[in-house]
């Protein structure tokens, strides 16, 4: 077996250095590494420098001439480098200039080598793409459509990304929509973003150890090439299926109380706004590189052993202690949930609850029901004939999803089962754009500019029937 040469991305944070881990207890791999500049990053891949493979260049993503240096040589890029939420709503244009930006700088610079066929590109999204699922609408696929949340600029940032990888023209790659990560330093975060989750709204987790097995399968020999020029979703399964309101519980048990009602206000959580999904499609990636390994109690003990000193002695202090003098403190920073009640904030009112007198009506423990989402997985219509081979597409199937969708295909012409051939279409708003049949049908982008309108998504669904399946969204 040769060994391959891996430049992988994003190297310090939670992913990348569970990755660095798997990579060197391998030792099958020689791994370069672009790192920040930055003190923060520089002590973190300092736990590395005894890996003998391992090659350290410190640059940045938005640097063409650093990108270039990075791709050359290299058999597989693993970009998970990315500028991700809660640091994303903060600083949108830092988003948008590091994980678009980043995405097209790596697509440019493999294209510039002498043959871009030698070098495997992976690519990471989101979960987020897809916006909030609440039951019953909370099975997804990919192929759905593409609506991020309202202020979610990561999602968009991600939309454009994904968008730029699959109309590259690149020869061998893929596109992996993670979910939500459970890594040992998750209980670390102590962010207002917390208040954004709905109770009622579900997630399929995976861990930073399983994610970091699947990178690490794809720099082996054997990796099926039916892998290839596909997007996935990325998710732990059956056992990682869970309600945001059982990941409180299960977090709570471990740290002393499985009663969320002791540490939180059933009212400092949105009703709406925030991604997360059941998938019915996540277990196709574990047939193809098998990858789960993790338990959901191993993963929750990980939490709880690298969890922050006030967090571990949350069973010794009183309740009203942890509610008023910590979570509360939290709801009430400035993008918490409660901030905005209080100034009377009304277009994220309107986001994450309706309206105002949604959020008084929400009322108090005494009247919740955990939620019991149905587990029978369910989809959504495509608009397009499913079983029919993508080699066998032609205009009629694509006018088909285009007419499903409100628009319609401008161009005249295709060359059957051409997927990747750009096309003209317009959508019902009638904004025209280029975009090949694999991109909408088999991906679920549609207009460019509609998608960056989330307020808009109601009006867009009253001619877009594809959109319409999960809009308006439901309340939690």
């Amino acid at each position: 077996m040769r060994r391959q040469k891996v430049l992988l991305t994003g190297a310090t944070g939670n992913w990348g250095r569970a990755t660095l881990e798997e990579l060197r207890a391998r030792d099958r791999a020689d791994v370069r590494a672009l790192v920040l500049p930055t003190r923060t990053d520089r002590a973190r891949i300092a736990a590395y420098r005894s890996m003998k493979s391992l090659e350290v260049i410190e640059g940045d993503l938005t640097d063409p001439a650093c990108v270039a240096r990075c791709v050359q040589g290299v058999d597989v890029i693993l970009h998970v480098g990315a500028v991700v939420s809660p640091l994303a709503d903060d600083q949108p244009a830092l988003a948008h200039r590091v994980n678009v930006g980043g995405a097209k700088n790596i697509v440019d610079a493999v294209l510039a080598l002498p043959d871009p066929s030698k070098v495997s590109v992976v690519m990471v999204g989101s979960v987020a793409q897809t916006g909030g699922r609440n039951p019953p609408r909370h099975w997804g696929r990919v192929g759905d459509p593409l609506c991020a949340s309202e202020f979610d600029e990561y999602a968009q940032s991600k939309i454009i990304a994904e968008r730029t990888l699959l109309e590259s023209g690149l020869p061998r790659w893929a596109w992996l929509r993670q979910t939500g990560i459970l890594h040992k330093d998750l209980l670390t975060v102590q962010d207002p973003i917390m208040t954004h989750v709905p109770l009622g709204g579900v997630l399929e987790w995976a861990t930073a150890e399983d994610s970091a097995r699947l990178l690490a399968n794809l720099t082996e020999d054997g990796v099926p090439d039916e892998f290839w020029c596909e997007v996935y979703n990325v998710g732990g399964g059956e056992p990682f299926r869970w309600t945001n309101y059982e990941m409180l519980e299960r977090v709570g048990a471990a740290l002393g109380t499985a009663d969320p009602g002791r540490w939180y206000e059933r009212r400092w959580f949105a009703r709406k706004n925030f991604h997360g999904q059941w998938y019915t499609d996540s277990d196709r990636l574990e047939a193809l590189l098998p990858f789960r390994k993790d338990t959901a109690e191993g993963a929750i003990a990980r939490c709880i052993e690298h969890a922050p000193t006030s967090a571990k002695l949350a069973r010794f202090t009183p309740d009203w202690v942890v509610k008023h003098a910590g979570m509360a403190q939290i709801a009430a920073k400035p993008r918490g949930t409660m901030a905005w009640v209080r100034a009377r904030d009304e277009e994220k009112i309107r986001a994450y609850f309706g309206t105002f007198r949604g959020w008084e009506e929400i009322g108090d423990w005494s009247s919740f029901r955990a939620p019991a989402p149905s587990r029978e997985p369910t989809s959504l219509d495509h608009g397009y004939d499913e079983h029919k081979p993508r080699a066998r597409w032609s205009l009629s199937d694509l006018r088909g999803a285009a007419e499903f969708r409100g628009g319609s295909v401008l161009s005249e012409h295709m060359r059957e089962g051409a997927i990747d051939e750009k096309l003209s279409w317009r959508c019902g708003e009638g904004h025209t754009f280029a975009a090949s049949a694999r991109l909408v049908l088999a991906a679920g982008h549609w207009c460019p500019v509609c998608v960056r309108s989330p307020k808009d998504y109601p009006k867009h669904a009253e001619r877009n029937r594809f959109l319409a399946q999960v809009q308006p969204e439901s309340l939690a």
